[in-house]
C-alpha cells in the first residue's frame, strides 16, 4: 500500500546537503513525489528546514513568509567571493587590530530594523532569467538591486574568540529573504575590516524549533517502525488561531468539493434562535477552519458578508483512494 503523508515535518538539515537534496531524499524514503521545502539553506549550513508533505505543499509560500532565527559565527578580517568561509578569499586584513566587543554591539544595533540588503552573487536569485550563482561560477558579476528586509533583533552571544581568532557569535531574528552571510559581510564593512560567515545554524522557522527537528536517518527509522505520523504536524495546526466550525451532515458535500456554504449549514450554531442573530456572528473576511462531525479537516473558509456565505480560501481535503 502506497503511503500518502500530508502535513509538515521539521527536518534537521545536516551539512553537505542542499535543501533540494533533502527533498529528494525524503521523496525516496517516503515514496511520494509531492514534497517541498520552505526556505533554502546553504549546503554548509545546518538546522531547521520545514518540509511540506502532500496537501501540506499548499502551505509552502505561507511558511516561507515566517520569521526565521539563526545563530551565526562571523569571521572578521576575511572577505570572500561567496561571503562565507567556503569561498575564495579576496581580501585578508587579519593582521589588523580587531574591534572591541562594545564596537561589535554598536555595529549590530545599526542593522536592526528595515535594512536595504544587496543579495550575494552566489545565490539562486534570477537576473534576466539566469541564476546569480551560475553567472558567478563563470566569473561574471552583475548589478543587483538592494531588497528591503527586516531584522527584528541581533544578540551578540559570544566574543571570547575575538582577540585570538577574530570571531564572534550572534543570534539573528529576521524576515524572509535575509542573507545572513551578507549581514556578516556588511557588518565587517561597517567595522572597517570586512568579514565572512564561518558557520550558520537555523534555529527556528515560525513555531518550528531546533529542539524538535529530526534528521533524515531518523525519518527512515520512523518509517521502518511505522510511527512517522507522530512526527508530522497536521496541516490544521498551522491555523490553530482560527475558530473551528463543524458542518451539518447534509452539507458535507459542499465542503468536499470546496463549494460555498451558509452560516445555517454550521452544526455548531444550531442553538441560535434566528437567522438574523446568526448573520451577526461573523465579520466580512473572517476565516474559520472547517470540519465534519468526525473532525475531518476540509480547509480554510472566508466569510463574505455581501452574499452571507463562506467561500474557500485554502482547500486541503483529499479523498481516500
Amino acid at each position: 500500500m502506497k503511503n500518502n503523508y500530508n502535513g509538515l515535518i521539521n527536518i534537521y538539515k545536516e551539512p553537505g546537503y542542499t535543501s533540494n537534496d533533502v527533498v529528494a531524499r525524503l521523496r525516496g524514503i517516503l515514496k511520494q513525489r509531492k514534497i517541498g521545502h520552505t526556505g533554502t539553506l546553504d549546503p554548509d549550513a545546518v538546522g531547521v528546514l520545514v518540509c511540506c508533505l502532500g496537501t501540506g505543499t499548499r502551505l509552502v509560500s505561507d511558511l516561507t513568509d515566517h520569521t526565521k532565527e539563526y545563530i551565526a559565527v562571523c569571521k572578521l578580517g576575511i572577505t570572500t567571493d561567496t561571503q562565507d568561509m567556503s569561498g575564495r578569499i579576496i581580501a585578508d586584513r587579519t593582521n589588523e587590530p580587531y574591534p572591541t566587543a562594545k564596537e561589535i554591539e554598536e555595529c549590530a544595533r545599526a542593522f536592526v530594523g528595515d535594512y536595504e540588503q544587496i543579495p550575494p552573487m552566489y545565490s539562486a536569485i534570477k537576473v534576466n532569467g539566469q541564476k546569480l550563482y551560475e553567472l558567478a561560477r563563470k566569473g561574471i558579476e552583475v548589478e543587483r538591486k538592494a531588497r528591503k528586509i527586516h531584522i527584528d533583533s541581533i544578540s551578540i552571544l559570544d566574543t571570547s574568540h575575538l582577540e585570538s581568532d577574530g570571531e564572534f557569535t550572534m543570534e539573528v531574528r529576521c524576515s524572509k529573504g535575509t542573507y545572513i552571510r551578507t549581514l556578516c559581510n556588511d557588518m565587517g564593512e561597517r567595522l572597517g575590516m570586512g568579514a565572512s560567515m564561518a558557520h550558520l545554524t537555523r534555529t527556528a522557522v515560525g513555531s518550528f524549533h531546533l529542539d524538535s527537528a529530526i534528521t533524515l536517518d531518523m525519518v527512515e527509522e520512523f518509517v521502518a517502525e511505522g510511527n512517522l505520523e507522530e512526527k508530522i504536524v497536521p496541516i490544521e495546526e498551522f491555523f490553530r488561531d482560527l475558530d473551528m466550525v463543524h458542518l451539518k451532515d447534509e452539507c458535507i458535500k459542499y465542503a468536499m468539493n470546496g463549494n460555498p456554504f451558509k452560516i445555517c449549514d454550521i452544526a455548531d450554531e444550531n442553538d441560535l434562535e434566528d437567522e438574523t442573530s446568526k448573520d451577526d456572528l461573523y465579520e466580512d473576511g473572517e476565516m474559520v477552519r472547517v470540519y465534519d462531525k468526525n473532525n475531518v479537516f476540509y480547509g480554510i473558509y472566508k466569510y463574505n458578508s455581501k452574499i452571507k456565505s463562506f467561500r474557500i480560501d485554502k482547500f486541503f481535503y483529499q479523498k481516500e483512494e
